[in-house]
């Protein structure tokens, strides 16, 4: 059986929101506050990428025809998943195989390049969804 394994890349977007959240968890903790919407989200998130390390299909594949034209012009994407976290917020990422040569045969490597932690209203808007 061959090995699975992900590596994972926080891109554009994601990556800034990421070490935003990342800061201001870091200011509340310096303060003495030890549960807030940010922790929860934080913590949620890097629970999310550690399951998605484990099984990168993890998440819900977004239907090609949602998929918002940020994502194909900015990153050239062919396939879109998420994941939900806390307070109704996603996790946006693409599942991308490397180009494999022929030495490579026991080992997959399959990257998850993770481009948008959005709320709610927003993953509405890009992907066209009308309020529920």
């Amino acid at each position: 059986m061959t090995e699975k394994r992900a590596s994972i890349k926080l891109l554009g977007d994601a990556k800034d929101a990421y070490l935003n959240l990342k800061e201001m968890v870091e200011e509340e903790r310096n303060k003495g506050i030890t549960n807030s919407f940010n922790q929860t989200l934080l913590k949620s998130i890097d629970d999310k990428i550690t399951m998605l390390k484990k099984n990168y299909d993890f998440g819900i594949h977004i239907p090609k025809d949602r998929i918002g034209q940020k994502y194909i012009i900015q990153y050239e994407v062919t396939n879109l998943w998420k994941v939900n976290l806390s307070g109704g917020w996603r996790m946006i990422y693409t599942i991308k195989q490397p180009q494999r040569d022929n030495t490579e045969v026991e080992i997959l490597t399959i990257w998850l390049d993770v481009l948008d932690i959005i709320s709610h209203e927003d993953y509405d808007k890009i992907f066209k969804y009308k309020g529920r």
